[in-house]
């Protein structure tokens, strides 16, 4: 059941790594501020795993992985991770499906996203999709004016009859072939890059979001978080976040977050 209150002082204290979506969840209004991104910089010197899960392209990731004070990304909602060597200066990249089945699927998904456009005036393509690798992104507010949520359903709908594998997020609908979801390569993810059997260390580990895609990662980890802004997707919800920051939204709720892990760590 989802609770407006956060855990004791004690499990957040226990923690190892901290889980977390990018848009809407550590961003306000479109922009990663300052205070937020100060926040993943000392939830990781403070010797956590600090690692985003989000729908954003692989183009992204890599500058994400690169960059940003995180341990590794994983990226397109579950087709990708990535892993940035520092020390030997090497990126480690691993995606769900292979080369030639990308290839495929990227023709493929090219002409469905012109059957949705043509269906749902106002929607579109996403403006990152030139740097994705795996998936689909119909823009749906991000870069066009909001559209209503049934229009959302609707674009949903399209996809899924297409044999898709379909998730909304805060900005947009995102579309896949293949089972591939968030937890399944952050799953993946822990166990080659850092030795973690996520089902014997759940407990270990917190995640945080705000949106329909992030549901898998809500009903597995019993630490699970949103910002206040999941308010208007709880009802689409089946398995909705344990927790939530219900005093801020977006990334000053992320901030709110990360600083109660770390006075409970301190």
């Amino acid at each position: 059941m989802m609770s407006a209150s956060l855990p004791a002082p004690a499990a957040l204290a226990r923690l190892r790594g901290v889980l977390l979506d990018i848009d809407g969840t550590i961003t306000t209004a479109g922009r990663l501020g300052a205070a937020a991104y100060d926040a993943l910089e000392r939830l990781q010197k403070a010797g956590l795993l600090v690692i985003p899960v989000t729908g954003r392209p692989a183009g992204w990731c890599d500058l994400i992985a690169r960059f940003w004070p995180v341990d590794a990304v994983v990226g397109e909602n579950g087709a990708l991770y990535f892993r940035y060597d520092h020390d030997r200066r090497r990126m480690i990249r691993r995606f769900a499906r292979s080369d030639a089945e990308r290839a495929q699927d990227r023709e493929r998904l090219r002409a469905i996203g012109e059957d949705v456009l043509r269906a749902v005036p106002g929607a579109a393509i996403a403006a990152d999709q030139l740097y994705r690798d795996t998936d689909l992104a119909i823009d749906y507010c991000e870069d066009v004016p909001p559209l209503p949520p049934g229009s959302v359903q609707r674009i949903h709908a399209l996809l899924t009859a297409r044999g898709l594998t379909a998730k909304v997020s805060s900005i947009h609908v995102n579309a896949w072939h293949g089972t591939h979801d968030k937890l399944s390569m952050t799953r993946r993810l822990m166990s080659e890059q850092f030795g973690v059997d996520l089902d014997a260390e759940r407990d270990a580990f917190a995640f945080i979001g705000d949106s329909p895609n992030d549901e898998p990662m809500f009903a597995y980890f019993p630490h699970s978080f949103a910002v206040a802004n999941i308010a208007p997707f709880v009802g689409q919800l089946e398995h909705p976040p344990a927790h939530v920051i219900a005093e801020a939204e977006e990334g000053d709720g992320f901030v709110v977050f990360a600083e109660r892990v770390l006075a409970a760590r301190a």
